[in-house]
């Protein structure tokens, strides 16, 4: 079987809202939070390419007080764990607020997973009752490289999958 080649509008806004439907469709049934997560990376890395040079979730460690442990990515090595009060990850898990950090080298307590990015948006996912259960981590080599509608797309992208 040939594998389908998903064509996204180039309108990032309109991209993101073709990726919640597309998601949504997807994932629907799928009881596996891994799956869900995994199949949101793939399509994520698919619609923005090399703009999205890393790109993954950090989930809540329930055995762990306040820390996040590597989940489903896509890119360079990630960092396997990240305490709530370290770096953008434990700042976006503690706020429970996205962030984007257009210079990572300048927000304080910047964890270097890959000295290559330069920039940075974290999203956190919330579970249907309203709970963190992760953050959805995405890096990229220019500086700059995020903005609102990535952060509402983003959003979008994760209410999408946990439905």
């Amino acid at each position: 079987m040939a594998e389908q080649q998903i064509q996204y509008s180039a309108d990032k806004a309109t991209a993101y809202g073709e990726l919640v439907t597309e998601i949504s469709g997807v994932v629907a049934g799928e009881t596996s939070r891994t799956a869900r997560y995994a199949t949101t990376i793939s399509l994520l890395k698919a619609a923005f390419g090399e703009r999205f040079f890393w790109c993954g979730f950090y989930e809540v460690d329930p055995g762990k007080s306040r820390e996040l442990v590597i989940g489903p990515y896509q890119g360079t090595l990630g960092c396997l764990r990240i305490p709530f009060d370290k770096g953008v990850c434990g700042a976006c898990a503690s706020t429970r607020e996205t962030i984007i950090v257009p210079d990572v080298h300048a927000f304080p307590g910047h964890i270097a997973c890959d000295g290559r990015s330069n920039s940075e948006i974290v999203v956190p996912v919330f579970n249907p009752g309203g709970s963190l259960v992760a953050v959805l981590d995405v890096d990229s080599t220019d500086l700059g490289a995020f903005d609102e509608v990535d952060a509402r797309g983003l959003e979008a992208v994760c209410r999408a999958m946990l439905r």
